[in-house]
């Protein structure tokens, strides 16, 4: 989901939760004495973004003279420009204007699905981008078809087809372009005409080049295929869907209802039946990969070895326990488990990018085996107690591997070693190690991209009072020159409400366990003696965590501008803070999140600027389902609930996701049937405001349904807003405002408004 135990005992949940000592209190001011323009939610939807220039797809070029990203427009927020700013001459360029040159054609019904996927559906122009190796061209792909971008403003268009061109890439030397049309791989010269390489097929199930829908939505794998270094051969996945049940998937819109027959993996059914081939560039000489006996399996990732004498394959079980990584032939397909991974008991694997192979045949690997997530050396050698060299040590975690400089033998990561809520780009010398050197301003929430050689650094980083920024540093953390400084001066966006900006305070409370759990709050101006609502925004699932130091956004202030106090907390579960805190809710989903939510809200009602009786809780997607959980274990709680996108009944989600919390559901029906939030749909007794798009693929639209006729059944009061048309994401100019006027009328027709 990306998003997305029984329940404590109820003198654990009733328990006061224990305030730290160094939280900071919030007090009430005074009324200010000058008043700014308040937030509107008309205006936060509006074009130009709030944020300011944020820019998307920041890389390097090559050689390191340009900088290049994609860059939305002032009057059309969701629309992108190819940009690129020359280090040498300190200029900025438009390479390629999205409006100017793109058809404005529909898009395929698989592109659509994969921009779902990578969760920029809403994005218009053009979504991403390539260099070629020589760092004169870059590839573009726009409205369905290809362009190759000169950096003097030059434009060539590659392809012209009435198909659309999925996963388009250029090969590592440059010399060919390969891009997947049809369920078949295509490839050609640069410049030149592609045909395909891989095999026509009898049954549309099968395809070639891409990565199937669990790779895509569960294990942020959109490849489908990889060249090898040296351009003269590919590894190519191909999936059968044969096998994985067909749903019919209503997109129900304002215009009429179009029906999909869609494939869609739900929890303990059959999963796409996935194999890997290597051939020439050509497409001939083709071999299979042995991926082992057992077929029912995750191919979680694929890399070439740096001399392309190896193809490296990592294969994750069903049950998501065990990670082997595969050394490969790519002359014969066969090969040899290298070494594994495996989970700490009533857990499981995670998977990660933040991993790289080196020149020397080494592997800096991120791995979870001591319980928090760090940085290791694999050599591959006979004396298995010499082959492994733990980098990074410590209660903390490892975000992200930023680059290497081999030469130097210097690493960069990002990690919470130093804060949990604002993650900071750090550098190692490989021969020594233990001495951590930090390279970011503590306080931000930073994040890092490196060039391939590990010379530059970008940095993005944004804090509570200022929006995102963009720089490129040295190896040393030293700015050299601002990419986006997006400074809050008199032309930005969001100047006009800096009067009223409100800045968090931060906390933690002591879940029952003892766990320490982090809070965010943000208040309006308050009036000594008068007690405010609150609205509690939660998203409780894994691989998430809400409360940072970060910038919050402009949604949050015009909440707070209508005289509410905004609050989030970060249960057990949540990401970040190491094996034994997130695998809380293995095979117990809708557990210990409700109580960790449940102590945050024993806080609030204890402070006396609360109204206790006016605190409204809000999700969405796993959010979502947290609220139904949250209203079902503690009836009358809760002034009000808004559920967004709800999962409800957790067979309807997909294996990969699902499976690695709450196990196989044929094996276990115990534990779906605990989680789901269906059986006790009656004991919501709170006021109950239900959101869906009601052309969702990911939480399908189903599970709202399920959840209105078992309430409606129950004779359950309940309010309910359907969006035609719209899938998980539910936004926009006008529609996004539409959604949260819908959410604040809710909250005034049960009382929950500000004090007069």
């Amino acid at each position: 989901m990306r998003m997305l135990r029984c329940l404590l005992a109820a003198t654990m949940l009733a328990a006061a939760p224990v305030l730290h000592a160094e939280e900071a209190r919030v007090t009430a001011a005074p009324a200010a004495a000058v008043q700014g323009t308040p937030l509107t939610f008309e205006r936060v939807f509006a074009s130009p973004s709030l944020n300011g220039k944020v820019p998307a797809s920041v890389k390097l070029s090559p050689d390191g003279r340009y900088v290049t990203l994609l860059r939305n427009r002032a009057e059309d927020r969701e629309r992108y420009d190819l940009w690129a700013f020359d280090r040498h001459a300190g200029t900025w360029r438009m390479l390629v204007d999205s409006l100017k040159l793109g058809s404005g054609r529909e898009l395929s019904e698989a592109e659509k699905m994969q921009r779902e996927r990578q969760r920029i559906g809403d994005r218009k122009g053009i979504v991403t981008y390539e260099w070629a190796a020589d760092g004169k061209a870059i590839l573009v792909p726009l409205d369905g078809d290809l362009y190759l971008a000169g950096l003097d403003g030059s434009v060539k268009r590659l392809t012209d087809t009435p198909e659309g061109e999925l996963n388009p890439a250029i090969s590592p030397k440059g010399t060919m372009l390969s891009f997947v049309r049809d369920r078949r791989l295509w490839t050609g010269p640069l410049g030149g005409e592609a045909r395909p390489v891989t095999p026509v097929e009898s049954a549309d199930s099968v395809h070639w080049g891409e990565a199937e829908f669990v790779a895509q939505e569960e294990m942020a794998r959109m490849e489908g295929y990889w060249w090898s270094p040296d351009d003269n051969r590919i590894a190519v996945e191909r999936f059968d869907e044969a096998k994985v049940g067909v749903v019919t998937r209503a997109a129900i819109g304002a215009d009429g209802t179009k029906t999909f027959q869609q494939r869609y993996p739900a929890a303990g059914s059959a999963n796409a039946e996935v194999s890997l081939h290597v051939m020439k560039s050509d497409g001939s000489g083709r071999v299979a990969v042995d991926l082992g006996a057992d077929k029912d399996i995750y191919l979680a990732r694929v890399d070439w070895a740096r001399d392309g004498k190896t193809l490296y394959v990592q294969r994750q079980n069903r049950e998501q326990t065990r990670l082997d990584m595969l050394a490969v032939d790519p002359a014969s397909g066969a090969s040899r488990v290298l070494f594994t991974e495996n989970a700490a008991p009533k857990s499981w694997i995670n998977l990660s990018d933040n991993y790289r192979f080196l020149k020397d045949g080494s592997l800096i690997w991120w791995s979870e085996r001591d319980g928090f997530g760090h940085l290791y050396r694999y050599r591959p050698g006979n004396y298995p107690e010499s082959q492994w060299q733990q980098l990074t040590r410590g209660p903390w975690v490892v975000t992200d591997l930023v680059g290497v400089d081999e030469k130097a033998g210097q690493l960069f990561f990002s990690a919470t070693r130093d804060d949990v809520l604002a993650p900071q780009v750090y550098a190692l010398n490989l021969a020594s190690p233990a001495k951590l050197t930090r390279l970011t301003e503590a306080g931000w929430v930073n994040g890092a991209g490196m060039d391939k050689q590990g010379q530059t650094l970008v940095v993005s980083r944004s804090a509570q009072a200022q929006p995102p920024q963009v720089y490129i540093a040295d190896q040393a953390g030293k700015r050299l020159a601002w990419v986006e400084e997006n400074a809050l001066d008199a032309a930005h966006p969001y100047t006009p409400f800096l009067t009223d900006h409100r800045a968090p305070t931060f906390g933690t409370v002591t879940a029952a366990d003892g766990s320490e759990l982090h809070w965010k709050m943000i208040t309006p101006v308050m009036e000594p003696g008068k007690r405010y609502p609150v609205f509690f925004e939660h998203y409780g699932g894994p691989h998430s965590q809400t409360v940072t130091r970060g910038w919050t956004g402009a949604l949050a202030q015009a909440i707070v501008d209508k005289g509410y106090i905004y609050f989030q907390i970060d249960n057990r579960g949540s990401a970040n803070r190491g094996v034994a805190y997130e695998s809380q809710i293995w095979h117990a989903m809708g557990s210990v999140e409700v109580a960790d939510q449940m102590a945050g809200l024993n806080y609030l009602k204890g402070l006396s600027y609360v109204d206790p009786d006016k605190i409204a809780t809000y999700g969405w997607s796993y959010g979502g389902y947290m609220t139904l959980k949250m209203l079902q274990a503690n009836p009358g709680a809760y002034a009000a609930g808004i559920a967004g996108a709800p999962v409800t009944k957790w067979e309807l989600y997909d294996t990969h996701y699902t499976e690695r919390y709450l196990g196989d559901p044929g094996k276990m029906p115990q534990v779906y049937a605990k989680s789901d939030a269906l059986a006790d749909a009656g004991k919501i007794a709170d006021p109950l405001l239900l959101i869906h798009g009601m052309a969702d693929d990911n939480v399908v639209f189903e599970n709202s349904t399920m959840l209105a006729a078992k309430m409606q059944a129950g004779k359950v009061p309940f309010e309910m807003m359907f969006y035609p048309g719209y899938t998980h994401r539910v936004g926009g100019p006008q529609v996004g405002v539409h959604v949260w006027d819908t959410i604040f009328a809710f909250l005034a027709r049960h009382g929950v408004v500000p004090p007069k």
